[in-house]
């Protein structure tokens, strides 16, 4: 009897243990670490872009907290829906009111995290239960719809170049409008060179030609 005894208490002991065991791996994935202190806030959003509970709070690019849970709230003082997104925090995290609030992507597909940016030295902190507004995270499909957009923009100013269409497209395709251009060069080129011969400074000609701009159309033209 005693025997028996002995060995449901070794069993007992045993699940016990292995119940120990298993709550600290339950703590160790979850993140939860009940010796800590800290605080808890609210963020909001008019996209939440995927976050989930458990995913990391990040202050400073550096692991202060995990989010707690996200849902849907209506506001009945703005009339519109958006995504609240309530945070814990580590009370030695100080995060100032005018913090900058969005959500991040570790990496291109990597998971998602709530991103809080330093706010300005001195001002107030954020105490427990305070909400600040979070800025939205671009949308993926709007970023593509405007490339699609700027793609066609592209291939549209592509063809009127090859039309020879506007000022551009005329000196790539008319040879009349290079051989003019490059007729200016080659006679501003010979201007400054007649400066330079000359002994004319070109910022004193110009003043020069600013007060006396006769000069400029009383100026004999070589043949």
């Amino acid at each position: 009897m005693e025997i028996t005894r002995t060995f449901e208490l070794k069993v007992g002991t045993f699940i016990l243990v292995g119940i120990a065991i298993g709550f600290l791996i339950i703590f160790s994935i979850g993140d939860i670490n009940l010796s800590k202190a800290g605080y808890t806030i609210t963020v909001k959003f008019d996209f939440a872009s995927g976050l989930s509970a458990a995913s990391p709070v990040r202050l400073a690019g550096v692991k202060v907290g995990r989010v707690d849970c996200v849902k849907v709230v209506y506001s009945d003082e703005d009339k519109k829906t958006h995504a609240e997104v309530r945070t814990w925090i580590e009370s030695d995290a100080k995060v100032e009111e005018d913090a900058s609030v969005t959500i991040n992507t570790l990496g291109l597909l990597g998971e998602k995290y709530l991103e809080i940016i330093p706010g300005t030295p001195g001002a107030p902190i954020l105490k427990d239960g305070a909400t600040i507004i979070g800025k939205d995270p671009v949308i993926m499909e709007k970023l593509t719809e405007n490339l699609v957009s700027l793609s066609d923009s592209v291939s549209v100013i592509m063809k009127r170049l090859e039309k020879g269409e506007g000022t551009i497209g005329k000196l790539l395709t008319e040879d009349a409008v290079y051989d003019d251009l490059k007729s200016i060069t080659g006679n501003f080129k010979d201007f400054s060179a007649e400066l330079k011969s000359t002994g004319t400074n070109f910022k004193d000609f110009s003043e020069d030609l600013k007060r006396h701009p006769w000069k400029l159309l009383s100026r004999p033209r070589e043949d």
